[in-house]
């Protein structure tokens, strides 16, 4: 048998002990190494293999739990080659927030069965840490910044339940909250749960003070290591403006069924009012709708831009068949040969139907309703469904689509945009806070909103004459309305049956105010929605 031959030799060395010079050892100086490797890439099966008496809660403690640590790096400094050799390293530790806490640390060994071990101590992780102690960082948020309205007052505590749904409320983090904000957050932390509240967390918040110490088992302090400075929350500043808020709120209370009302400012897309009835789901925002005749402003915008005008006659049959199918008008009514203006007014569901087919087309038609918004997303400063309409199959289709039915579907906050386009001749996208801070909430992940969209003048100029119609002497004509209101009533059917159910629409505009109003299974727009348009303008008369 051939035998190996250790020499061991012992030389003597200043200040340093003995130096254990074996043939084919390097030391511990590769332990040490693979050690803080491990530690740094949080392997802690790694680091127990390669300690000596490591507690069974190493994943625990050396994962830093309580401190927070989003990152962090550790490099050997030194490293004797004696057995009583000290590692020495650097530890820098990022808590969240980008704040890095570094300090010095040492570590020692032992060799089992010829292997050079990391010797387990408390203090290996930090000097002078002693057993049952453990490092934690304590937060402390500063008092939270306001969410305000237009005119700067508080939302916070707003008697109207639909502005507190806008804000959202506070509440204790979960740990899925807090794991997606990420540190400094833990959870049971104060953070907004739903509304603006959440979309701002960070902001609102603003940045907690971080105190770094060592606590014993109990959790009394023993010594505070480090500590970071915190900063205040900033406000938020929104579009609401209460009085706006105020008299939708009001218009919108006699409804019985569910209903929704926007209301924007035509010339910049701030959103001043929303409301929903009842509460618990953000409708005007979320809600998805056929539109109904609501959609009658796009297919004119569309004909007008093709070469006709408010004057130019239009037949509207009670009834027309497009590929296989009949259309038919409201109560089977026929005006005949008309102006684009009547046709309009008294919402001829033949006349569109037919026109969309002949003079439109699929594609036209689309890109119309694109300058309208449908398809856009909507970077409000909270979360808003897009309006759709998407490609037609056939001329059946877009017979249906070009009266709001089929698959055409929108929100009231969409229609209320739509609204605001026919009164200043230029969609914006719709915002709830200034656009800058419309980029940075949480669900707009820094996408700026859809710049705006001028349309053709000669359409700005029909609509302002095809829209007042509809109160005057069309479909809106028995509900009082104050003088200089447009609008145009919507019946939009869902479901199935001979006779579906029908949500009720009523749109327009009054100066630099463009409001939509929506109420489920409401009916006819005339009979449901158009009051509630009535009383809200009128109160803002009064």
């Amino acid at each position: 048998m051939r035998r190996s031959i250790i020499i061991l030799t012992i030389v003597p060395a200043v200040g340093a002990g003995l130096f254990w010079v074996t043939s084919g050892d390097d030391g511990p100086k590769p332990a040490a190494e693979r050690f803080l490797d491990a530690w740094q890439r949080k392997d802690y099966a790694s680091m127990r293999a390669l300690t000596d008496g490591a507690p069974a809660d190493l994943e625990i403690r050396a994962g830093w739990d309580g401190l927070g640590v989003t990152a962090q790096s550790f490099r050997l400094q030194g490293v004797g080659k004696n057995e009583d050799a000290v590692a020495a390293y650097r530890a820098d530790l990022t808590l969240g927030e980008n704040r890095t806490w570094s300090y010095d640390g040492t570590f020692g060994f032992v060799r089992r069965d010829g292997k050079w071990l990391v010797r387990w101590t408390p203090a290996v992780l930090f000097p002078g840490l002693a057993e049952g102690q453990k490092i934690v960082a304590s937060r402390a948020f500063p008092d939270r910044a306001k969410i305000t309205g237009a005119d700067g007052s508080s939302l916070t505590g707003s008697p109207s339940g639909s502005v507190q749904q806008l804000v959202g409320p506070v509440g204790a983090a979960t740990d899925k909250a807090a794991a997606e904000l990420g540190a400094p957050y833990r959870k049971g932390d104060p953070v907004g749960l739903d509304g603006l509240q959440r979309q701002y967390q960070k902001r609102l918040a603003g940045t907690p003070a971080v105190a770094v110490g060592i606590v014993d088992a109990e959790g009394n302090r023993v010594k505070t290591l480090k500590t970071f400075g915190g900063g205040a929350g900033r406000p938020l500043k929104t579009t609401i403006d209460p009085k706006i808020q105020k008299a939708a709120g009001e218009a919108v209370t006699p409804v019985t069924k569910n209903a929704s009302m926007v209301v924007v400012r035509p010339s910049t897309g701030e959103i001043l009012a929303v409301v929903n009835k009842p509460g618990g789901y953000n409708r005007a925002l979320m809600g998805r709708y056929p539109p109904g005749s609501t959609f009658k402003v796009v297919t004119a915008a569309a004909l007008v831009a093709g070469g006709r005008d408010a004057r130019s006659p239009v037949g509207c049959p009670a009834t027309t068949t497009i590929g296989g199918r009949t259309f038919k008008n409201a109560g089977h009514e026929a005006f005949g040969t008309v102006p684009l203006r009547d046709a309009f007014a008294h919402s001829c569901n033949t006349t569109f139907a037919d026109l969309a087919v002949r003079d439109l087309g699929q594609k036209r038609l689309g890109q119309v309703a694109t300058q309208f918004g449908f398809n856009a997303p909507i970077i409000a400063g909270l979360p808003a469904v897009r309006a759709a309409f998407p490609d037609t199959k056939d001329d059946t289709a877009l017979a249906a689509a070009s009266f709001g039915q089929g698959e055409v579907l929108t929100s009231p906050l969409n229609m209320a945009s739509v609204a605001a386009a026919a009164a200043d001749g230029t969609w914006r996208s719709p915002r709830l806070v200034s656009a800058a801070d419309a980029a940075l909430a949480l669900d707009a992940g820094g996408r700026k909103p859809e710049p705006p969209h001028a349309l053709d003048p000669a359409v700005r100029r029909a609509l302002h004459v095809l829209m007042p119609a509809v109160v005057t002497e069309g479909t809106a004509h028995a509900v009082t309305f104050p003088a200089g209101t447009a609008g145009k009533t919507g019946t939009a059917e869902f479901g199935s049956g001979e006779e579906p159910p029908t949500h009720a629409w009523f749109i327009g505009y009054r100066g630099d105010l463009a409001f939509s109003v929506i109420v489920e299974d409401g009916g006819t727009g005339a009979e449901a929605a158009a009051p509630v348009a009535a009383r809200f303008l009128s109160a803002l008369s009064g």
